[in-house]
């Protein structure tokens, strides 16, 4: 790398700072009254908004070149990461942030899963051994989380659910990054995003306003610090450092986000959620190793 491609920022610090941002993702959405459904559009449409100006004067010319094709898979992936938001944000008002967050870090097997089962991929002995070890963690939780009450239970299928509809999304958008830049590529998609989410509130008949000033910093935070730094420096740091490295920091979001819990809301991780959790992560890591092994 030379002097000039070196970056200004240290991308080690720039992925800790991203884990950080999206750490606050579950936090925000805590702290919120609003409806679930409400806080997802917002967090979505403020987004888009802050990526406009960008969209419309640097992209432009991408933008407008963006074929049919590119923007019905666009539309495509962004209903999946609407019905993301819906599940997983809905899911923090039954379940903790630790159960929550811990069971969508389950997006990669579902991506896998999906590749094996559409794209006709193998998984190895390995990776499937490291599966069953999330698996177990996230029946574990579960286990935990009836003892407690089915509520909770039901939180924990709702950020499940969340994991899949995200890996759908992972999977519609991969092919579709590679022929676009970054900010195009998440203008479109988090538009899409907003829209189906706003169509959403409709069928339900969710009011979209009024909201009070605190929600409405609640739903800028989230559009600014988990999606707008958070996740834009996660695919900053791709440029600089291997992708497993920045697949794996992704994993520390439900450690950050269950202190922040801890800390802020008062809520700590019961036996079984600190136990599942232990497992999934590890499971998780593990997976992701021995898969681009496998496939290597």
């Amino acid at each position: 790398m030379t002097a000039a491609e070196r970056p200004r920022i240290n991308p080690y610090a720039a992925l800790v700072i991203a884990v950080i941002g999206i750490s606050f993702g579950s936090i925000f959405a805590k702290f919120s009254d609003a409806p679930s459904l409400i806080i997802a559009t917002y967090r979505n449409v403020l987004a888009t908004f802050i990526l406009l100006p960008f969209a419309f004067t640097t992209f432009r010319k991408e933008l407008m070149a963006v074929s049919k094709r590119d923007f019905f898979a666009a539309s495509a992936a962004g209903i999946f990461l609407a019905f993301h938001f819906a599940a997983w944000i809905k899911s923090l008002e039954y379940t903790t942030v630790a159960s929550s967050t811990v069971l969508v870090t389950l997006q990669p097997i579902f991506v896998v899963l999906g590749s094996v089962l559409v794209l006709k991929e193998k998984v190895g002995k390995k990776a499937l051994a490291a599966g069953s070890l999330a698996l177990v963690g996230s029946i574990i939780i579960g286990a935990g989380d009836f003892s407690v009450g089915g509520s909770a239970l039901w939180g924990d299928f709702l950020a499940l659910s969340g994991a899949f509809f995200i890996a759908v999304y992972v999977l519609i958008g991969r092919s579709l990054r590679q022929r676009l830049s970054l900010v195009a590529y998440t203008f479109v998609v988090y538009g899409f995003c907003s829209l189906f989410l706003l169509l959403m509130n409709l069928i339900v008949g969710a009011k979209l306003y009024p909201y009070s000033l605190y929600n409405w910093l609640l739903f800028l935070g989230m559009a600014l610090i988990p999606t707008t730094i958070g996740h834009t420096l996660l695919n900053w740091a791709l440029k600089y450092l291997p992708a497993p490295t920045v697949s794996v920091s992704v994993l520390g979001e439900p450690v950050g986000a269950s202190i922040l819990a801890a800390v802020l809301l008062g809520e700590y991780p019961a036996a079984a959620q600190l136990l599942g959790g232990a497992l999934i992560l590890t499971g998780v890591y593990f997976f992701m190793k021995f898969s681009r092994e496998e496939r290597n």
